[in-house]
């Protein structure tokens, strides 16, 4: 297989989630990667992109770099921004014994983005700001246990 690589550099604003989403989507399908692998990338990308966006930058204005790329059997994003330093590793699980109904609006990406990937890790970026690693392997694994 040829290598797969594709760089985007952004506004931090979220008229610009459709371009990640179709870049994220684009190189896991270069990858052959089945479709919920596709779907979880795009969906665990989207929302620390958004996170980064809404939260980081909090209507400032900024930018965010993101690289996906393939690595062994692994699809990684790298996304690189500016904002203020925020490690979402350390974020605690949320309480999944409050009913949805009674729980409060938003506080799920993390969860989500823990769930979908294989990986999360996070690192303070030379010079302020933070780069967040999302990597997910392409080859399906079976079912443990």
């Amino acid at each position: 297989m040829v290598a797969v690589r594709r760089e985007l550099h952004i506004d931090a604003d979220v008229e610009r989630l459709a371009d990640v989403r179709a870049a994220v989507r684009e190189v896991a399908r270069a990858c052959e990667a089945p479709a919920t692998c596709v779907d979880d990338l795009v969906q665990a990308v989207d929302e620390a992109v958004t996170n980064i966006i809404v939260h980081g930058y909090g209507g400032q204005p900024g930018t965010i770099d993101l690289t996906a790329e393939l690595l062994g059997d692994d699809i990684v994003v790298t996304l690189e921004d500016r904002a203020p330093e925020f490690d979402p590793t350390d974020v605690p699980p949320p309480d999944l014994t409050i009913h949805p109904r009674d729980r409060r609006p938003g506080g799920m990406g993390v969860h989500l983005m823990r769930g979908t990937m294989d990986s999360i890790r996070h690192e303070p970026r030379p010079g302020g700001g933070n780069i967040l690693t999302l990597t997910r392997s392409r080859v399906a694994k079976a079912k443990e246990g």
